[in-house]
């Protein structure tokens, strides 16, 4: 399906929809802020004069408006199935990548909003967020299982082009996905710091995204895009009220 600027149907329909994430983001912090107050979820703003209480935890919306986008969009990429004349077979291997991202990302929201309640200890920070790894590892695992990586230029003499880490793949994103989530948030407590690194990080992935869509990967790139833009808008609502 191709639609505007040569972009799929499914990506602009993904762009529409996190304009409107941004728009509920930027409303709904402050309309939820009384009830942050109250639940005690909140502190004061070092960094500017005044003692007025403000709500913390505010990523816990812009979290819950990016999986309510993301949900409501599961159906669109596979609209063409729904004719059964364009569907030659469901993307089975698609739809269950679609899903598992999903879950893994809903697993690491929940545990981000349970440590700001609980104060959860650091030895719990490194176990859950591998655990909450598990359901997209489980996925690559039966979609694809290639764990073969691309060797460092300067290290090809010694260990070839290519290197088959077998099971250490597995071990080395479960440790990835703790090393993301906790690089983010030990800089907590600095106005904007959390939600700007993450706006500019998800800015250059969209880049390079972009740029890639005519190359040989072109599904891959399309496939992140689909998480990447709600996710850059939605921060964007967040850092907002950031500052």
């Amino acid at each position: 399906m191709r639609a505007f600027l040569g972009l799929p149907l499914p990506l602009l329909v993904n762009l529409v929809g996190s304009l409107l994430g941004f728009a509920a983001t930027v409303t709904l912090i402050p309309a939820f802020r009384g009830h942050f107050i109250a639940a005690r979820l909140c502190g004061r703003d070092l960094n500017k004069r005044g003692q007025e209480l403000i709500p913390e935890s505010q990523g816990v919306i812009s979290g819950a408006v990016f999986l309510i986008l993301l949900f409501c969009f599961i159906p669109v990429p596979f609209l063409n199935c729904f004719v059964e004349e364009q569907c030659k077979a469901f993307p089975h291997h698609e739809f269950v990548a679609l899903i598992g991202a999903l879950l893994a990302i809903c697993c690491m929201i929940f545990l981000g909003f349970a440590d700001d309640v609980l104060n959860l200890r650091w030895r719990h920070k490194l176990l859950l967020p591998t655990a909450a790894s598990l359901p997209l590892l489980m996925v690559y695992f039966t979609n694809f299982g290639n764990t073969t990586i691309v060797v460092p230029k300067p290290f090809r003499p010694i260990l070839g082009l290519h290197l088959d880490l077998g099971i250490l793949y597995y071990v080395y994103m479960g440790l990835l996905a703790v090393f993301c989530t906790n690089a983010i948030n030990i800089l907590a407590g600095i106005n904007g710091l959390e939600a700007g690194q993450s706006l500019v990080i998800s800015a250059s992935i969209i880049v390079f995204n972009l740029v890639e869509l005519e190359g040989d990967c072109r599904d891959d790139h399309v496939f992140s895009l689909y998480f990447m833009i709600p996710f850059f808008f939605t921060t964007l609502g967040l850092l907002y009220h950031n500052w």
